[in-house]
């Protein structure tokens, strides 16, 4: 491969739609909504995951975002944890409201349903423009803002993923030649193993910090309004880091599409005065989070395109560390 894979971050996801799921669910949202459900619209392609989210148009006018999961797929306990957060954000983060939940058993499955506003926006980065950019970093720092020190209790670190065995250990473990190095990537990218061992263990200072992070901030997770207001969704997996953590996991991929994040990382008050060794040990670590089993079938619930985000991102991480470093 010459270059990093394409991923069409509007086409990852195989959902179902309205009517195939259970009545008694169905049924539950008409009685939490208030009115009966007037029309669904087409079931939203973006994500990796075969929960239900669709928009919804309501008989009393009102427009709404739902999604729903079995309780045998990862989305079941994600789109629970998302009601439980959203309401607990500050206001000055624009992000759509929970109007409702729903539940309801079928067979053997439990199923949960989350309601959200309607938001008619777009998703940026698909590639990146300067302006889209403009507008998704001075998010970013309004929620840094907003979200340092923590709001939330409970959150614990991103450092969790340093325990033994945990995706972070994947560079470790290919040297050691516990794990076969991933295909598809960078053909320097064996050489420089060792340099990303060194970065990941710079997280424990690297990583501390009390600010609420929203931890897993990508392009299919934002949008943008007909009036430049960016909002970001898929809140379930805050976690406590940096201010500079969310933004600075989008650069590579704005890099990728030409846009100057090695100067960007000067301007921002998110990472003028953070060290560069830190801002790298991050990337590394993302870096070597997506190589683990990049190779292997999705897990249960998840698409194949999942794989290919990995991928994606490994290659990109990788190649603004070289930029950075000099590889």
């Amino acid at each position: 491969m010459s270059g990093a894979p394409d991923v069409d971050y509007t086409a990852t996801s195989l959902r179902p739609d309205w009517n195939t799921l259970p009545d008694a669910l169905r049924e539950a949202l008409t009685v939490a909504l208030g009115s009966e459900i007037a029309e669904a619209g087409r079931s939203v392609s973006s994500g990796f995951t075969g929960g239900f989210a669709a928009p919804l148009r309501l008989a009393d006018g009102r427009r709404v975002f739902v999604k729903a999961s079995a309780d045998t797929m990862h989305a079941y306990r994600a789109y629970q944890r998302e009601a439980e957060v959203v309401p607990q954000l500050p206001a000055a983060i624009r992000v759509p409201a929970i109007v409702t939940t729903a539940r309801s058993a079928d067979g053997d499955s439990n199923w949960f349903a989350v309601v959200s506003e309607w938001v008619d926006a777009r998703m940026p980065g698909v590639p990146w423009s300067a302006a889209d950019f403009d507008v998704v970093t001075a998010t970013c720092e309004a929620i840094s803002d907003a979200m340092d020190p923590s709001p939330l209790d409970g959150l614990k670190s991103l450092l969790s993923d340093l325990e033994e065995g945990a995706p972070l250990q994947t560079p470790d473990r290919i040297i050691a030649g516990e794990l076969p190095m991933p295909t598809g990537l960078q053909p320097w990218a064996p050489r420089i193993l060792p340099e990303l061992v060194d970065l990941i263990r710079l997280a424990p200072e690297a990583f501390a910090g009390d600010t609420a992070t929203h931890s897993d901030l990508r392009p299919d997770n934002v949008l943008i309004d007909g009036d430049g207001v960016c909002w970001i969704v898929d809140w379930n997996w805050l976690a406590l880091g940096p201010r500079w953590m969310d933004w600075i996991g989008l650069l590579p991929g704005a890099q990728h599409h030409g846009i100057d994040t090695l100067a960007a990382v000067h301007r921002s008050p998110l990472t003028a005065d953070v060290p560069g060794d830190h801002l790298d040990s991050y990337i590394a670590a993302v870096a070597a989070y997506m190589m683990k089993n990049i190779d292997l079938p999705p897990p249960p619930g998840c698409t194949p395109a999942l794989r290919e985000h990995q991928r994606y991102y490994a290659w990109t991480f990788l190649d603004w560390l070289a930029a950075r470093r000099g590889w």
